[in-house]
């Protein structure tokens, strides 16, 4: 099956509709069982330029159809043709407001991020921010636009898609350096068949997401916890064998 290729046809209609800077946004790490929620919000720099014949373009979509060795490398030629700004909610954040809440949270602050950045190229401009999928950021000044599967078609989203991924990808990357049994480096934290063995040996770890299941029944009921494990947890220092 042939891979969808984003396009700028979006922005194009609402630069030409008046708009000055049209803003693509997009999370990563709803799902996983541990770590951070990542926004990122990206709009081209000089959309005019752009040399779109590069074939670089090409690999700018949906962050899921690339290998995480072609969104490393993508990650510097989307700095270098976007402006770009990344927000992060940590996983007590995600306990304590749950992920949506978060998630849309973690948005606003990459828009905050990339205004703080660029705070005299964009005064007094006129912006519109789309936003991936069929919800618009809650409670939220700027003009925006609900796309669903908008980082398969918008090129802005897809690029905020990607740094989204990559921010979060390398953050849970480090905390595998912390807590090595639970192979977070191989799934990113997501519920793989290794990532509940090793929840179900040694129990949680201090970036495991209580609000999820199995974690939450973990918390409760402490099932299964190893005794250097659980004071690891509770002291939020590292475990090793």
């Amino acid at each position: 099956m042939a891979k969808t290729i984003a396009t700028f046809e979006h922005e194009e209609k609402l630069l030409a509709s008046g708009f000055d800077f049209v803003l693509g946004i997009d999370e990563a790490g709803r799902g996983p069982l541990a770590g951070p929620v990542v926004a990122s919000v990206a709009t081209p720099k000089d959309f005019k330029s752009l040399n779109l014949e590069d074939k670089k373009w090409n690999f700018i979509r949906d962050s899921k159809t690339l290998s995480e060795k072609q969104r490393e490398v993508m990650v510097d030629f989307i700095y270098e043709h976007f402006y770009v700004g990344v927000g992060v909610c940590d996983h007590k954040t995600i306990d304590r407001i749950n992920i949506l809440e978060a998630s849309f949270l973690a948005m606003k602050k990459a828009i905050t991020d990339f205004q703080k950045r660029q705070k005299e190229l964009i005064r007094d401009k006129k912006c519109i921010v789309l936003v991936d999928g069929n919800k618009i950021i809650p409670s939220f000044s700027l003009e925006q636009l609900a796309i669903i599967g908008g980082d398969k078609l918008v090129k802005s989203i897809a690029a905020a898609s990607i740094i989204a991924k990559v921010t979060r990808d390398r953050v849970i990357c480090d905390a595998d350096k912390l807590y090595p049994q639970y192979g977070f480096a191989k799934h990113k934290g997501y519920g793989t068949k290794v990532h509940f063995e090793a929840l179900e040996k040694y129990g949680p770890c201090p970036i495991h997401r209580q609000s999820f299941e199995p974690i939450k029944s973990h918390i409760y009921s402490q099932a299964g916890w190893t005794k250097q494990a659980k004071e690891c947890y509770y002291k939020g220092v590292r475990y090793s064998k």
